[in-house]
């Protein structure tokens, strides 16, 4: 997907490394458990420094992993196995040779410009019975939390952290472009009342 502004003397970009390489133990088990039972070849949108590599269990064959930023890129690639295709193509940019048992989701969908086009195109390179998995973080349901998402994303919130918006409907843009939602698991990595936006997280699995 195209950023809205060159991410590469971004903060974000010289941030974003440290902070996944001390994430909270939360999310480091769900993106485990988004990953797990996955088998066959699997699309990672958003790869970012790879931190999902290494949870890919062994019944996967192939990851094609896209992540267009430089920088990211590059750590992305030094982790990666052999199973691993780092590629740097946006989603709207790579064209899959063949179709995909499953695509892969993980704190992506914040940041894309165009998610609803994101979702729609990524049931393109899915095989007929294929599976969406994600892990995102969400909009809040009400209350503080959720007046607080909005005024940081309509601030300094998206030029910060790389065009997040905290204030997004995964499961909506996700089930909005066809897609049959079958799991849904919303947790917090923060009690309601921090005033954390990105504390609220979906994870889930849908099909095509």
């Amino acid at each position: 997907m195209r950023y809205s502004w060159s991410m590469g003397d971004s903060f974000f970009v010289r941030m974003w490394p440290r902070l996944v390489r001390n994430e909270p133990p939360l999310v480091t088990e769900l993106r485990r458990r988004n990953l797990a039972g996955l088998s066959g070849r699997v699309l990672e949108v958003g790869a970012g420094t790879g931190t999902n590599f290494a949870l890919y269990p062994p019944e996967v064959t192939a990851v094609v992993a896209l992540e267009p930023e430089d920088a990211l890129r590059a750590e992305a690639s030094a982790v990666a196995d052999a199973r691993v295709e780092v590629r740097p193509e946006r989603l709207d940019e790579y064209v899959a040779d063949e179709p995909f048992d499953a695509v892969v989701f993980s704190l992506v969908l914040c940041s894309l410009p165009d998610p609803e086009g994101a979702v729609r195109q990524v049931r393109g390179v899915l095989r007929p019975d294929g599976e969406l998995r994600f892990l995102e973080h969400v909009a809040a349901r009400g209350g503080m939390l959720e007046g607080l998402q909005k005024a940081a994303d309509a601030t300094v919130w998206p030029r910060l952290f790389g065009n997040c918006h905290a204030h997004r409907d995964a499961v909506g843009l996700i089930s909005g472009a066809g897609f049959a939602v079958t799991t849904v698991e919303d947790r917090m990595l923060a009690p309601a009342w921090v005033p954390i936006p990105t504390s609220p997280l979906v994870l889930g699995r849908a099909h095509a």
